[in-house]
């Protein structure tokens, strides 16, 4: 597993064949990673290559076929150049012409995916005077445009800043400090079962008792069966109960109702996702029917447990919910799934996420929304499942 692998952002570059598409990529970083030649279509796959760039930090660029192929294996290689755009923070358009109906759907496929890019000029050292004339016909996209010569390697130096004021920035959302202030109770629930790494905490569990801290809260640490003596002794009303999705049930009905109460996995939900889109995904569960393939997604890679919560549990709570036969297949790591993994799935139930940084899991949130298919999270669907989802997200909402 790559550490950094959910901090770099892709940029995705595109263009006609021969546009200079893998001269540009060599050029940029320095590299003579792409096949160069004079002959159209050289690049037959999507070429991957990762880089620091200032400002932006780590970078994938993905050199891709020229989306003007021809013939059946052409029409194959296109196919396989737009799938890499679904994984795309950001776009460039290569050019070396006025715009034709392959740069006018090209910007289309951009625009409809919500990509966001650049328009650059390549070759501008054998254009000459046409730079001009070239750069006026690209004025209607109302996006940047710069020039390069990816022969005498020039006009390099703008690309980072460029790129970094068009890649979106993932806000930072507090875990729950939001949700409390200086002096309240909060108490985490937290199961010691089968599923809780020996003489620790996992990544959930950690944060919330440090952001309470930092918080001047408060916390008290308890398992699910000492939860109601702990909030009938201790003699202070808590602000705030989080617990295991796992025990929600239990833990609910031990909670009053005028006390606030969520999971750590809804937390994540929020903290590293987009809550409200894991939320009304959710909904579709509904609609599932027999020969429906669910997709569990995991973050990361882990030896299953005998009741492995998103290849065990979810499943059979799913199927008893739905009665319907579903196929389950669970995909988990790091990377972004290809795309004939997924798109056919009519639901994504996600974990957590608590070894991935906010910017990954957003763009797995993004490439789903640009697919259409519904995402949710396993905090989400277990409350959901059990009745409770409507009060574990109302402190958050």
């Amino acid at each position: 597993m790559n550490p950094n692998a959910g901090f770099r952002k892709y940029v995705v570059i595109a263009g006609r064949r021969n546009v200079g598409k893998s001269s540009f990529l060599n050029a940029l970083i320095g590299q003579n990673i792409s096949i160069v030649s004079n002959i159209a279509g050289t690049t037959t796959d999507p070429v991957f290559k990762t880089m620091e760039l200032h400002p932006v930090g780590p970078v994938t660029f993905v050199d891709t076929p020229g989306l003007d192929d021809i013939g059946e294996l052409g029409l194959k290689r296109i196919e396989k150049a737009k799938k890499v755009l679904y994984r795309a923070d950001a776009g460039i358009l290569l050019v070396d012409s006025k715009p034709t109906i392959f740069e006018e759907n090209i910007v289309k496929i951009f625009t409809n995916l919500e990509i966001p890019f650049l328009i650059i000029i390549n070759k501008t050292d054998i254009l000459g005077k046409k730079v001009k004339e070239i750069k006026e016909s690209y004025y209607k996209f109302n996006v940047p445009i710069l020039e390069v010569s990816s022969k005498e390697k020039t006009g390099f130096e703008n690309i980072g800043a460029e790129l970094h004021k068009i890649i979106p920035s993932d806000e930072e959302i507090p875990f729950l400090s939001d949700l409390i202030d200086g002096g309240d109770l909060v108490i985490l629930v937290v199961p010691i079962d089968l599923g809780a790494p020996k003489g620790r905490l996992i990544m959930p569990q950690v944060h919330a008792i440090r952001e309470g801290l930092d918080s001047e809260a408060l916390v008290l640490v308890v398992k699910e069966r000492e939860l109601r003596y702990a909030i009938e002794n201790i003699g202070m009303k808590p602000k705030l109960v989080v617990t295991d999705s796992q025990s929600v049930m239990k833990v609910a009905s031990d909670v009053p109702e005028d006390i606030n109460l969520t999971t750590f996995s809804i937390l994540e939900s929020r903290y590293r996702g987009d809550l409200n889109y894991f939320i009304e995904s959710v909904k579709y569960i509904e609609n599932l029917k027999d020969g429906d393939k669910v997709i569990i997604m995991e973050g990361c890679t882990h030896r299953p447990l005998t009741e492995d919560i998103g290849r065990i549990k979810i499943p059979r709570w799913l199927t008893n919910h739905t009665g319907a036969s579903l196929e389950f297949k669970v995909w988990a790591g790091v990377d972004m799934p290809e795309l004939s993994e997924i798109e056919d799935a009519k639901l994504i139930i996600h974990c957590g996420g608590c070894v991935m940084n906010r910017n990954s899991m957003m763009r797995r949130v993004r490439m789903f929304k640009r697919l259409e298919i519904p995402m949710t999270n396993y905090g989400v669907v277990i409350s959901y499942l059990h009745g409770v989802l409507e009060r574990a997200i109302k402190p958050l909402l």
